[in-house]
């Protein structure tokens, strides 16, 4: 129950400061400086408990790649999205219920942007904190939250820079994306998931 516990905070607090710092008045353009400080700082917090995800895809991710019991994915996936649906209420609050435009979306680009953010992302957090051969490292907490950093940076601008499904959630609900397009992100996301488990097993193919 506790590693539930610890996935609905980390991605709490994760979508309430991507709500906080996104949302006008907020930090302008360095969110994604924020909002990857916000999931570094919890997969340090969380991450000896529960392993840290606070993604779907991360979680589809680690299952794949065979560290994350079967039983685990639904309730880890629950709570990470319960946290985001949480996280956007209080942003509701925090910010008044301000009038918020929806990020107009081409869906190809967005799908793209959304599988090759999701993929760095699921791709460096196997790599820093399964592998057998960066076991016991100190720094996988600052890669995790510098690949959401850079990706957002880099790729914000075309899909609104979930890679993560429960971020989806929060930021419809935050009414920064069209319900409509949630589909693109749990699409994209999931399947980058499962890409990057593939391309880790491909590259690490002796650790098991």
């Amino acid at each position: 129950m506790k590693k539930y516990l610890v996935e609905f905070i980390g991605t709490f607090f994760l979508v309430l400061t991507v709500g906080m710092t996104v949302i006008t008045p907020g930090a302008g353009a360095l969110a994604p400086l924020a909002i990857g400080a916000a999931l570094m700082v919890m997969v340090y917090a969380g991450g000896h408990v529960s392993g840290g995800h606070y993604n779907p895809a991360v979680t589809l991710a680690v299952w794949l790649r065979g560290r994350c019991a079967a039983l685990d994915v639904p309730f880890y996936m629950a709570a990470q999205i319960l946290g985001a649906v949480v996280a956007a209420a209080g942003v509701l609050c925090f910010k008044g219920h301000t009038t918020v435009t929806p990020l107009e979306l081409k869906i190809i680009p967005a799908l793209i942007a959304e599988l090759t953010g999701t993929f760095a992302l699921c791709y460096v957090v196997l790599n820093v904190a399964t592998a057998k051969a960066t076991a016991g490292n100190s720094n996988y907490g600052l890669a995790i939250g510098f690949t959401v950093t850079t990706m957002a940076f880099a790729l914000g601008g075309v899909s609104g820079g979930a890679f993560n499904p429960a971020v989806a959630v929060g930021i419809m609900r935050m009414h920064l994306v069209d319900s409509m397009h949630l589909w693109l992100y749990f699409t994209a996301n999931l399947g980058a998931g499962a890409i990057a488990a593939l391309v880790f097993k491909l590259v690490n193919p002796d650790d098991e």
